[in-house]
């Protein structure tokens, strides 16, 4: 499960960066997620409750967004909403086409109140 590698190196990141800025705690984490980026939301939720644990986000918030997948048609220019790498354009009907979003994968936000 590459979940769990994914949920251990964000706290890492979210560590080091309230290190950086001298933070005793996180409130809340935001990680954006694309639909096209090969992580399971489902199991990187549960683990994140798990790589949390005795950090300073083991009390924290965390917020997932998915980012749907986008792509633009090589050929005819076409931007359309898709699910797989393995798509056809609804205007041309091509296979060849470009993602333009839905394989992040970041955190978006760490938030102190």
């Amino acid at each position: 499960m590459h979940e769990l590698s994914i949920a251990m190196n964000i706290v890492e990141i979210a560590c080091e960066q309230a290190k950086i800025n001298n933070l005793s705690a996180i409130d809340e984490i935001e990680i954006e997620v694309g639909e096209l980026s090969g992580v399971e939301i489902d199991a990187l939720k549960f683990v994140m409750e798990i790589a949390k644990k005795e950090t300073i986000l083991e009390n924290s918030r965390t917020i997932f967004t998915l980012i749907p997948g986008l792509a633009r048609c090589l050929i005819c220019s076409k931007e359309f909403m898709t699910d797989s790498f393995f798509s056809q354009c609804p205007e041309c009907k091509q296979f060849n086409f470009q993602i333009i979003q839905g394989q992040e994968l970041r955190v978006k936000s760490l938030n102190v109140f």
